[in-house]
């Protein structure tokens, strides 16, 4: 890592990691609105392209960290805790006046430990799932960082009962998203037919998502489409490297033929347009919920990486708006379940039910409500309370 991460004498110095697509969005909101507070701030770390756009010195790229499960990671460990060694070096040698932790809590809390033990002050920003599994990491996080953000309002509890310093923010999502999406609208931005039935694949934000999951996704669109000859599917993809990764895809399985239009990003476009979409389980999930999309969740894992998260599990469920609705109200088709035909016969059952899609509009409206807040403001006011500014 050559050359100062910080080049501004007296800016106020944050430092933020955030480990993927999703921890970048929550980045660049919380940049934004410290900005908005602060009038001489400067940022470094590492973030994709959101936080780029908002000025943060990464380091590395982003993409670097995105690594899924714990029998993936094995092969990438060296390189992360190189990374994860010359960040911490540069950020002691630099002393930030405050260093946030977005998620990926394997590579940001032992990095949040080490710098608060040496006196630089850390939160960490979104709590890891303790409610679903390992409620015993509580007490870790708190030894981690000075303050944890949380999400949702089930979570501040676990840390107070612990002693843990917490603020419930909300999710940015809820309000960034209108309570009211417009699928009418948002087909005709993109070309689409009006009465068509419109699909939703989304296989994640990692590459090594897309090799894992794509052929899975791609097969069963090839089974929609032959039950529905007009159907279209929308393909969001968050980063150059996960498009070329999914265009991969498309041509060992052949698959030029299906009426299938990759977006650049744009994923909420795509989730409004759509009339059901197929998810990989994650924080995408949510998001769909409050696009008021009906889903179908999936996932698949290595048989090793399945068997150690299944002994886990705390919940019936991986999904969050099932989790946070306390209530099987997604479709979820998991592992051995997660074939093309059963997929595609879920997708299906859906799209064909009206009444069903309209009441799970209604509980995800019911969701919405809960979870708006100003999120990034609450954020950045404890960001910088931790900072002492």
């Amino acid at each position: 890592m050559p050359g100062p991460l910080f080049k501004r004498p007296g800016a106020l110095k944050v430092a933020l990691v955030a480990g993927e697509a999703s921890g970048d969005l929550l980045g660049a909101h919380l940049m934004a609105a410290l900005k908005a507070r602060h009038p001489d701030i400067e940022f470094a770390g590492i973030g994709g392209p959101r936080m780029l756009a908002q000025g943060i010195n990464s380091v590395v790229p982003q993409e670097r960290l995105a690594v899924r499960g714990y029998a993936e990671v094995l092969s990438r460990l060296p390189e992360l805790l190189r990374i994860r060694r010359r960040l911490r070096d540069a950020l002691l040698r630099q002393r930030p006046d405050v260093f946030v932790g977005i998620d990926a809590p394997d590579f940001n809390l032992g990095l949040e430990k080490a710098l608060k033990q040496r006196g630089v002050r850390t939160v960490h920003y979104v709590s890891p799932s303790v409610w679903a599994w390992r409620p015993e990491r509580v007490q870790k996080i708190g030894d981690a960082a000075d303050r944890v953000l949380c999400l949702f309002p089930m979570e501040p509890p676990l840390y107070e009962a612990a002693g843990v310093p917490v603020t419930f923010v909300g999710h940015p999502l809820a309000s960034e998203i209108p309570l009211e999406p417009k699928p009418a609208q948002m087909r005709e931005r993109l070309s689409l037919p009006a009465h068509a039935p419109v699909f939703a694949l989304m296989p994640g934000s990692r590459v090594s998502e897309i090799d894992y999951m794509g052929e899975l996704f791609v097969e069963t669109a090839r089974r929609l489409v032959a039950r529905y000859p007009d159907a279209q599917f929308l393909v969001p993809l968050a980063t150059r490297a996960t498009l070329d990764a999914f265009d991969k895809v498309l041509t060992r399985q052949k698959a030029w033929d299906l009426p299938i239009r990759k977006l650049f990003g744009h994923a909420q476009m795509a989730m409004v347009a759509s009339d059901v979409a197929l998810v990989k389980s994650g924080t995408s999930t949510l998001e769909v919920a409050l696009t008021k999309t009906p889903m179908v969740i999936t996932y698949k894992l290595s048989w090793l990486t399945y068997r150690l998260v299944k002994r886990k599990l705390k919940l019936p469920w991986v999904g969050l708006p099932n989790i946070l609705l306390g209530d099987s109200v997604v479709p979820e088709l998991l592992q051995y379940d997660a074939t093309p035909d059963k997929l595609a016969e879920a997708v299906a059952a859906l799209y064909d039910d009206e009444t069903a899609k309209k009441a799970l509009v209604a509980r995800f409206t019911a969701l919405h409500e809960s979870l708006r807040q100003d999120t990034a403001g609450l954020a950045a006011d404890a960001v910088l309370a931790v900072a002492k500014c």
